[in-house]
């Protein structure tokens, strides 16, 4: 059975329902209408300009081409994520961008090769979308994890200094940063992971059912996403802390104060 198709006309109308969270923002006063209005043209018209891309990208099928835009994506989830941190981005963008790349094409290969019965391993329609699904739910987590361990490794920093004054090797002194990071950056997905199918139906599990496939196999395909993400994340957060480390901390053990971004006062007082 195939995926019912939705006129412009119908998927205007789905834009209504956008009146309610207005509504609320104009009654408690949440100042959150031009951001959500801001937010929506930008999806709309990134997912329009990507849904011309994309088909075009099935027809040539390149695996030249595939690899080239799956880089182009983790470049943009790295400056995503790298943004986020009070990091200076030119210190940190490419450890970031190697522990991203490598986690992101060592799961992606792995479950073209091994798990899906794939005719080739390039097929822009498991290479990109696998990826894609893997850097937008695994970004989550490393901006999470990155933010967090220097946040806390320069909130923290005499303490930091009195641990290594005390004897303790680089690493010993550094391991409760990156443990709480990577506790904070996979606590979403181990909480989603846990209420799935019984309290929410994940987003590929519904993609593909609506793409025409029986509950079995979309369950199959949910399973294998959500495992790849898992180990995307982590290996990713894990490796942009120890590749970012050489540069943010000196032969000492000493947090460098240089390559930390100057805070704005608004910067400030979001954090």
């Amino acid at each position: 059975m195939e995926t019912l198709d939705i006129p412009l006309v119908n998927l205007a109308v789905a834009f209504l329902l956008l009146l309610i969270p207005v509504g609320i923002s104009i009654k408690y006063g949440l100042k959150l209408i031009k951001p959500l209005f801001v937010s929506i043209v930008r999806m709309t018209i990134q997912l329009a300009l990507i849904g011309v891309f994309l088909k075009y990208l099935f027809q040539w099928n390149n695996a030249f081409v595939n690899i080239g835009w799956l880089l182009v994506m983790i470049v943009v989830a790295v400056f995503s994520s790298v943004k986020s941190s009070s990091i200076k981005i030119s210190s940190i963008f490419l450890p970031a961008f190697l522990s991203f790349s490598f986690a992101t094409l060592t799961v992606v290969f792995f479950l073209n090769v091994f798990v899906v019965p794939v005719s080739s391993v390039f097929d822009a329609r498991y290479l990109i979308v696998l990826g894609g699904m893997l850097l937008g739910n695994s970004l989550r987590g490393n901006i999470v994890g990155i933010s967090t361990f220097y946040r806390q490794l320069k909130m923290d920093s005499n303490h930091y200094l009195y641990v290594l004054s005390l004897g303790a090797t680089e690493k010993e002194a550094l391991m409760p940063y990156l443990r709480e990071s990577v506790q904070l950056a996979l606590r979403p997905t181990l909480a989603s992971m846990a209420t799935m199918g019984i309290v929410t139906l994940p987003g590929m599990m519904t993609g593909v059912i609506l793409g025409g496939a029986s509950p079995e196999v979309a369950i199959k395909y949910q399973i294998l996403i959500m495992i790849g993400i898992v180990t995307s994340t982590i290996a990713s957060v894990v490796l942009t802390i120890i590749l970012t480390k050489r540069v943010c901390v000196d032969r000492y053990g000493v947090l460098r104060s240089d390559v930390f971004r100057k805070e704005t006062p608004s910067r400030r007082k979001k954090l």
